[in-house]
């Protein structure tokens, strides 16, 4: 041991000896701390010895997963702990089995959390639990899987002995109750308050939000006399994991006016929203803030970052950051091959996966999806299906629907579509309609009115009012004009009440978002946005550029069928884009649908006539306009 860490002994006690300040403690550390303790006499002290087992209770890590070695560093800490009152020479107090109590409340596993309250009550000394054994009993239960038995035993207890009351007590019943997906009972435990304070609203807050019932959370986040920032951070989270992302970022913009704390917990938020609209400018100013403020960059948020910088179409910087990262989990490297794959960089997607493993990294299935989504979009059919087959052989993962789908895909962009039906027929569970849709798009993809009927058939079956399914069988009859058949698509849609989800692009200029749908004329400044269309088709004509309206799904004169694509979503945004931006500056696009040909072929023009670099997020993947060429290389 060094001579700096004997100084350290000598003059602190354990708690400041396993602070993280002095960097990652791991089991071969307390040994030496241990071995310290005891030769300079500190642990004769009952009260030194009940801090020091606490203290190594509760160094370790929350949040692992089994097969990471973080969590196999947890198990062997909680372990020493846990012998370490075995053979203590003092009797244990109500403190160290707490400690014990909150240690386990942070894995998955209630059981052993119980155990140690049991051994509270019958200890020799008669113990009593206090607010902070509840606290911590009931916070174990919500983390301890879909039974809730658990948690109405601690319930009973608490109430048994007074406790349900206590405010912290009361807050963790809500949220233990909310994990397990019971919002009434949530509720109700909340309505027993007379006068609730900050911690409990707080707590139902976050309970609504994290139920998805974003609409009463913010009645009740209104109502609030005072909010703390937890109570802003559940708000803002739970506007973003229902996709109100631009809520999420004004809320986030009131929270900074208000002078509120930002955590690491809200910066996530926020980043999640710029990933879902496309927001650049403002994830990039939460990555300043970071960088302003000296924030460490931990796992989550540096993948949050990766993830932002990704789905926001700067690919480049989101790897840039993954480099940099000094701390990476599987999530983190999957994330990062997602990105390289949305953006078509399948080989680099591959490449990455493959100094993964060389990292002793294990992947998951999430990396799975990531590295078959990497081989469709370069054509590696042989590859991804070597892929496929090495997750049960070589990990022991069986695969999931996403992976199913993805193999459909990856067969079906090739145009190998028997190879893809025989994939289907072959497949070991029921085949979903992901793996059909798949299908299906390959189907229009290849002009196969035969075989996407059969698909469209079979994708019905199983969600009868998939609007997309429909959409694309009328795209093959169109393309074919085949218009009957159209018609009868459009008949077995009203007839069943499907609506076609309305094409949507966002747009961020100047930090600020706009959201424009297919022949919206509601923007502000939409006669200079007319305008511009009407530039637009001047100047592509004059560069013989000639509409493609196979696709359009009514048979009409042509010239309507040119202005019809010429109102589509994103060339409304492409347009508010060229007026609205500085001379040059990229415009950046998200679309809630596939991108037409139409409009795919008129952005690489404009690209070229405008002398601007276009990218557009489709439901499927990043295209990156410049020139006159696309990074997809139209395969699509």
């Amino acid at each position: 041991m060094t001579t700096s860490l004997r100084n350290i002994i000598t003059r602190h006690n354990p708690i400041t000896l396993l602070d993280s300040s002095f960097g990652p403690v791991t089991l071969a550390h307390v040994h030496q701390i241990h071995a310290q303790l005891l030769v300079h006499g500190h642990l004769n002290h009952p009260l030194l010895f009940v801090q020091f087992l606490a203290a190594v209770a509760l160094l370790s890590p929350s949040n692992t997963t089994p097969s990471s070695p973080q969590h196999h560093e947890r198990q062997l800490l909680l372990l020493y702990s846990q012998r370490l009152l075995d053979y203590s020479p003092h009797p244990p107090t109500t403190f160290v089995l707490n400690s014990l109590i909150r240690a386990h409340s942070r894995g998955p596993d209630p059981a052993p959390a119980f155990r140690f309250y049991r051994r509270l009550l019958c200890s020799p000394d008669a113990l009593s639990p206090d607010r902070f054994t509840f606290t911590f009993l009931v916070g174990s239960c919500g983390r301890g899987g879909p039974s809730s038995a658990a948690g109405v035993i601690a319930h009973a207890a608490a109430l048994r002995r007074g406790f349900v009351s206590n405010p912290h007590v009361h807050s963790a019943l809500i949220r233990m109750y909310a994990q397990f997906g019971l919002l009434d009972a949530a509720r109700r435990v909340y309505d027993e308050l007379p006068d609730p304070d900050l911690v409990s609203r707080t707590a139902m807050l976050g309970a609504l939000a994290a139920a998805g019932d974003i609409v009463l959370a913010r009645e009740l986040f209104d109502s609030m006399p005072r909010r703390d920032p937890i109570a802003w951070n559940a708000m803002i989270a739970g506007y973003s994991q229902v996709g109100r992302s631009r809520e999420a970022l004004e809320l986030f913009s009131s929270m900074q006016l208000e002078g509120v704390r930002v955590s690491v917990a809200t910066l996530v938020s926020v980043l999640t929203a710029c990933a879902h609209l496309g927001a650049l400018d403002q994830g990039k100013w939460v990555h300043a803030y970071m960088q302003r403020n000296r924030l460490r960059v931990t796992v989550t948020l540096g993948t949050a970052l990766v993830d932002m910088y990704s789905k926001c179409g700067d690919v480049g910087r989101g790897m840039d950051v993954f480099w940099r990262m000094q701390e990476k989990n599987v999530y983190t490297w999957s994330t990062a091959m997602s990105g390289l794959a949305m953006h078509g960089a399948g080989k680099e997607c591959l490449d990455l996966f493959e100094l993964m493993k060389e990292h002793g990294v294990l992947p998951t299935g999430v990396t799975f999806v990531s590295v078959l989504r990497g081989c469709s979009v370069a054509g590696l059919v042989e590859e991804g299906r070597r892929h496929f087959d090495s997750m049960r052989d070589q990990y022991g993962i069986d695969p999931w629907h996403e992976h199913y789908g993805c193999m459909v895909d990856l067969y079906g962009r090739a145009g190998r579509l028997d190879d893809a039906v025989h994939f289907i027929n072959s497949m070991p569970i029921e085949p979903h309609a992901g793996a059909w849709g798949a299908l299906l798009n390959a189907c229009r993809i290849y002009r196969n009115i035969e075989l996407g009927e059969y698909a469209m058939k079979k994708m019905v079956e199983m969600e009868s009012k998939n609007h997309g399914a429909y959409v694309l069988l009328s795209n093959i009859y169109a393309e074919s004009r085949n218009w009957g058949g159209v018609n009868d698509v459009r008949e077995s849609m009203k007839a069943k009440g499907v609506r076609k989800e309305p094409g949507c692009s966002v747009i961020e200029v100047g930090g600020e978002v706009h959201e424009f749908f297919v022949g919206d004329n509601s923007h502000p400044r939409y006669r200079e946005i007319e305008v511009m269309l009407r530039e637009i088709s001047r100047r592509l004509r004059l560069a013989g550029y000639a509409a493609k309206t196979n696709a359009v799904m009514f048979d009409i004169e042509e010239e309507e069928k040119e202005d019809a694509v010429c109102w589509h979503s994103e060339k409304l945004a492409i347009a508010f884009g060229l007026i609205a931006s500085g001379e040059g500056a990229s415009i950046r696009i998200v679309k809630n649908l596939r991108v037409c040909w139409d409009c795919h072929d008129a952005t690489k023009l404009i690209s070229k006539v405008f002398q601007r670099d276009i990218v557009v997020r489709d439901r499927n993947r990043f295209h990156h306009f410049r020139d006159g060429m696309c990074s997809c290389t139209d395969y699509w």
